[in-house]
């Protein structure tokens, strides 16, 4: 079971001169639920090396026992110090794809056009594709074979405007993930904001929030368990 993790390289938060990245927590939870699934896993990102962390995503509120675990972990410290470049993974060599979240994505991955192929390719080949938090904005200009929107006519979920209110940077960001999946044809749904929430449709899977990232990887490794059997 070879599972491909896709990290943000960008981290300048638009013009505000701060710091964005990947979120802490959406890339430990996964990581871990995957890793003791007995999964291989691979890193990876637009620039390959070390992915920006988003220092509000590193503050002592928002750790878990994901992140901590994280930080006694050299291995896993020296993996996500060396993702490879995106550009130079093969997607066939993957079962599955995983992207975290933080602001980091709806800048670079959300217009990267390797990361648009991948995604493209592995739906294609019948594989899932997961996205949590701010992530499922890099299936912004994400088509099926006819041309269409990845998420026109599927239920989605992602980052909710009113979270994004809540962070204080609606103006900020590129675009919001929830207008973007709706004006896309995405049956979007959400529940509370910062409750976990994960939807799957078909081979896309969805979460709402850094709460939901657990869920997320615990139905891809689901979904997994099932496209093996049926083979």
């Amino acid at each position: 079971m070879n599972i491909l993790m896709v990290l943000t390289s960008h981290d300048r938060l638009g013009n505000t001169g701060k710091k964005t990245g990947f979120w802490l927590e959406e890339f430990t939870a996964p990581y871990y639920a995957f890793k003791d699934a007995g999964a291989t896993i691979t890193l990876a990102s637009p620039r390959g090396g070390q992915p920006p962390l988003d220092p509000k995503s590193d503050t002592p509120d928002a750790q878990t026992k994901d992140t901590q675990r994280f930080k006694a972990d050299p291995t896993a410290q020296a993996a996500l110090a060396h993702t490879l470049k995106l550009s130079e993974v093969a997607a066939a060599d993957f079962d599955a794809v995983f992207y975290p979240g933080g602001h980091g994505p709806l800048w670079d991955l959300a217009e990267d056009p390797v990361s648009i192929d991948l995604i493209e390719f592995m739906l294609a080949a019948g594989k899932p594709v997961a996205l949590v938090c701010h992530a499922p904005g890099v299936l912004r200009d994400v088509k099926t074979l006819d041309g269409s929107p990845i998420v026109q006519g599927k239920a989605v979920t992602g980052f909710t405007n009113t979270e994004e209110q809540a962070a204080g940077l609606t103006e900020i960001v590129p675009f919001l993930v929830e207008d973007m999946l709706v004006q896309n044809g995405g049956h979007y749904s959400k529940v509370a904001d910062w409750q976990p929430y994960v939807l799957k449709d078909g081979l896309l899977i969805t979460g709402q929030n850094p709460a939901s990232s657990e869920p997320a990887a615990k139905e891809l490794l689901e979904q997994l368990s099932l496209l093996t059997t049926v083979k």
